[in-house]
C-alpha cells in the first residue's frame, strides 16, 4: 500500500520518510511520528491501517541524520541499542523533519499528527510549537512532562499505559494538572508500547480502546 519517499527539511537535509495513501479520496493526512526503533515494519503498519481509514499517512524518518535507514525490532539486545539514539535527543532537528513531513501533505486536505514513544513526545511538542496542524496525539511519550508548560496550538490527545515502568504516573498527573485543556487517557495495566502487537508489552484490550479513541479525535478535528 505504501512507499518510501525523500523529503527535505527547512534546513536542505533530506530524509526518508514512508507514504501509504488510501484507496479513494483522501479525508486527511496523519503524519506519524516513530517509536525509538525507526521506520520499521510496525511504524508502517501503522500508516496502512491510516490509509485504510481514509487518510493520507507519512512516517519521516527522524533518526535519517544520524543513522541513515535506522529500522530495528523489539528484542532486549535491540531496544538496548535503539535507547542509544535517545541519550541526548536533537528535538530541533526532529521538529524540522516533523515539519516537512506536514509541508509535504498539506494540500491533501487537514493534517493531524500521531507519535509513539519518542513519537508521543515529538508530537506534543509539534503540537505547541509547529504549522499546519489540526489535531495531535500522542501515545506514551515519556518527555511530554518536559514540555507541559507550553500549550498546544490545537486540540491533543494523550495516552498513557497505568504500569508504563517508564513513565511515573506522577509525572502523567502532572501533565493532566498543567494542561487541563489536552485529553489524558490512562490504561489499567498497561505498559510501555502497549499499542504495538509486536512488543512483549503489547495490551490488546487498552489497544482495541485506544485506537478507536484516536480515530474519533481524528474524525471530529481533521474535517475539510
Amino acid at each position: 500500500m505504501g512507499q518510501d519517499i525523500k523529503l527535505t527539511a527547512s534546513d536542505n537535509f533530506q530524509l526518508g520518510a514512508y507514504r501509504a495513501d488510501p484507496a479513494g479520496s483522501p479525508k486527511g493526512a496523519v503524519v506519524v511520528i516513530q517509536e525509538i526503533f525507526g521506520v520499521n515494519h510496525h511504524i508502517r503498519s501503522v500508516c496502512d491501517r491510516l490509509a485504510g481509514e481514509g487518510y493520507v499517512a507519512i512516517a519521516p524518518s527522524i533518526f535519517d541524520r544520524t543513522s541513515p535507514n535506522f529500522q530495528s525490532g523489539y528484542t532486549p539486545d535491540e531496544i538496548a541499542e535503539a535507547r542509544k539514539f535517545v541519550a541526548n535527543p536533537d528535538w530541533e532537528a526532529m521538529l524540522r523533519d516533523t515539519q516537512a513531513a506536514i509541508d509535504a501533505v498539506r494540500s491533501v486536505g487537514p493534517v493531524g499528527i500521531i507519535g509513539f514513544c519518542l513519537g508521543g513526545s515529538v508530537a506534543f511538542v509539534a503540537a505547541t510549537r509547529l504549522s499546519g496542524l489540526k489535531a495531535a496525539i500522542g501515545y506514551y511519550g515519556g518527555a511530554v512532562v518536559r514540555f507541559a508548560e507550553e500549550t498546544p496550538k490545537v486540540p491533543t490527545q494523550l495516552h498513557f499505559g497505568e504500569k508504563d515502568a517508564g513513565i511515573p504516573l506522577t509525572d502523567v498527573e502532572t501533565v493532566k494538572a498543567k494542561r487541563p485543556d489536552v485529553e489524558v487517557f490512562i490504561y489499567p495495566g498497561a505498559q510501555h508500547g502497549f499499542h504495538c502487537d509486536e512488543r512483549a508489552s503489547y495490551d490488546k484490550a487498552s489497544a482495541d480502546i485506544a485506537w478507536p479513541r484516536s480515530m474519533a479525535f481524528f474524525a471530529k478535528h481533521l474535517t475539510k
